[in-house]
């Protein structure tokens, strides 16, 4: 007997899940190479420049050991992410999508991060914060739209087939 086929909101759900997981690896890698040229990821520059009332690259200039530090902190901060957007996806392509209920559960946790950087660095720069919105919004709408493939009432017991080979 044939698996089960997903229902199309599990499927829509889990196309969109690894969509926002695909762009949870490109943020990070974009923030390493804006690291690595400027030292600062050049989405957060506003944010740099609204907390602390000057540029990054007069910090640079002018406290070039408080710069190296914080670059050093955007490096490690970019590779969290990373880390954390390859753990979201690999639950979404492998377990999520094969139905596995703690998949659903697990993919709660990102709304954590997605929440915290909005409430980070989207509260001081306001087009980092209408883009960090997506996800705050996009993940729950996701997991929401998939949560009836994962709860509802499953058939355990399958019906032999006769005359088959």
């Amino acid at each position: 007997m044939a698996a089960p086929t997903p229902s199309k909101a599990h499927t829509t759900a889990w196309i969109g899940l690894t969509l926002l997981g695909l762009f949870f690896l490109f943020a990070p890698v974009m923030d390493i190479i804006g690291t690595h040229a400027h030292g600062l990821p050049t989405d957060h520059t506003s944010t740099f420049t609204n907390l602390t009332g000057t540029q990054f690259a007069h910090t640079q200039a002018t406290a070039h050991g408080t710069a190296r530090y914080i670059s050093t902190l955007e490096y490690g901060y970019a590779l969290h992410e990373l880390t954390f957007g390859l753990l979201f996806l690999a639950v979404v392509i492998f377990a999520f999508r094969r139905g596995q209920r703690w998949a659903w559960f697990a993919c709660w946790a990102v709304l954590i991060a997605a929440i915290g950087y909005s409430a980070t660095f989207g509260a001081h720069d306001s087009t980092l914060l209408s883009r960090s919105l997506v996800a705050d919004v996009v993940l729950p709408v996701l997991l929401v739209i998939a949560a009836p493939s994962f709860f509802q009432h499953r058939e355990t017991a399958q019906t032999p087939t006769t005359g088959d080979a």
